[in-house]
């Protein structure tokens, strides 16, 4: 079991470090379309780019952020609450969010197959084969829908979660 664990902790950050390198990406690409407009050139895309980067950043961050408490989590009404009926409310909360996060990836999975499928391109200058970005969004919803089972499981057979309490949680006299 240890070797899953350490699988999965490993999988959840380095989803995070490629979610960093996007926004590093973002600032290259913005950057560089500056610098193309100074000299009077054409860089093509270079929007389009940075909105994939984007994404890319935002959906593979999702699991990361999860497991490091950085989702806005409610949890005014589970500190109120004593043990066995907190347990229910995270059982009930991590599995409502991993059916949800399992079924988009289900569907975004199909989406990007049709895309596939069809060869459908960005409509921008760079006409990128709209599958390619859109990959990130399933690997990314993945990643989150396994995070989130992770921590449905934890708090089934082990009664809590796996998440850390963000500094900013804790700067509200809690």
């Amino acid at each position: 079991m240890t070797a899953l664990r350490r699988t999965l902790d490993g999988l959840y950050v380095a989803a995070g470090a490629v979610a960093a390198l996007c926004l590093v990406a973002i600032l290259l690409l913005i950057v560089a379309q500056m610098v193309a407009r100074w000299t009077g050139a054409v860089f093509p895309g270079a929007a389009s780019y940075a909105g994939y980067a984007m994404a890319g950043a935002s959906f593979l961050a999702f699991a990361n952020a999860l497991n490091r408490g950085a989702h806005i989590r409610v949890s005014i009404l589970l500190n109120t609450l004593s043990k066995g009926p907190k347990r229910l409310l995270e059982i009930w909360c991590f599995g409502l969010a991993a059916a949800i996060a399992w079924y988009f990836t289900y569907y975004a999975y199909w989406f990007v197959y049709w895309s596939w499928k069809f060869k459908e391109v960005s409509q921008d200058q760079d006409a990128t084969l709209l599958w390619m970005p859109q990959s990130v969004m399933v690997i990314g919803g993945a990643i989150l829908a396994i995070a989130l089972t992770d921590n449905l499981l934890h708090v089934v057979f082990r009664g809590n979660h796996r998440l850390s309490r963000d500094l900013v949680d804790q700067s509200f006299g809690e």
